[in-house]
């Protein structure tokens, strides 16, 4: 193969998105040929790639995995203080990463695979991939909390206004949302601002992908036209090129 920049290398071997791969690459985790690598560095396939000490090499087959992330998994690669790791409790013959953080007390869809280019794709803000959960409160709504949600609130820990946001009561203290986009903690920060706490929250759908009949701790493969479809609305072809 072409030489191709070592963060893009990382992100095709399924090991993290570009983004993550620089973090390691500055971090001093990643060696090339023995060294320690430096960024914007270029590497083939006949290169000795090494991440904390496990060599990695690119995936030709691309998979997508939808899975149902139970509550108490924590998102992460590695975590001493964690109980439950999600990457450990993946029991998948070829290695994945996650596509989009879940926090620990949420529950829900993540998508898990082995390409970098689809995972930032998916990750990209600009892009304002649609994903919808459902929110339980403690208290019953109010219209007027809604409608400010709907149109945007500032989120004063973040410093950020939230977008424009899809919003419909389906019980008195649940609502189904839609959001394009992936703040820290958004939809809990946006719920205690107007002075709402969540009790329960699942995701239900990533882009085009729905939870479906997944019980927590499942995953599948998507079906080939989930994949296509997937692939299509990030802007890529199907194998991930």
């Amino acid at each position: 193969m072409a030489q191709t920049r070592l963060n893009k290398y990382l992100a095709s071997c399924g090991l993290c998105s570009r983004r993550d791969a620089d973090k390691l690459i500055g971090a001093g985790e990643v060696f090339v040929n023995g060294a320690r690598a430096q960024a914007g560095m270029k590497v083939d396939d006949g290169d000795c790639v090494e991440v904390r000490g496990k060599r990695v090499h690119m995936s030709d087959e691309k998979v997508v995995l939808a899975y149902y992330k139970p509550v108490g998994v924590v998102c992460t690669e590695r975590d001493a203080h964690a109980q439950r790791i999600l990457m450990k409790e993946i029991n998948y013959p070829k290695r994945v990463t996650y596509a989009g953080r879940l926090d620990k007390d949420s529950e829900g869809l993540i998508l898990l695979t082995n390409d970098g280019g689809l995972i930032d794709a998916m990750m990209r803000g600009k892009n304002a991939h649609e994903k919808e959960y459902i929110v339980k409160a403690d208290r019953a709504w109010d219209d007027a909390a809604i409608a400010n949600m709907r149109a945007g609130v500032y989120l004063e820990e973040l410093g950020q206004t939230t977008r424009p946001c899809q919003i419909e009561k389906i019980g008195d203290k649940t609502l189904r949302m839609i959001l394009t986009q992936g703040l820290n903690r958004q939809i809990r920060r946006m719920c205690e601002g107007q002075g709402y706490r969540v009790r329960g929250l699942k995701r239900t759908r990533v882009i085009n992908i729905e939870l479906g009949k997944l019980n927590p701790g499942e995953y599948r493969e998507l079906t080939e036209l989930e994949r296509q479809k997937l692939y299509q609305i990030c802007g890529l072809f199907a194998g991930g090129e």
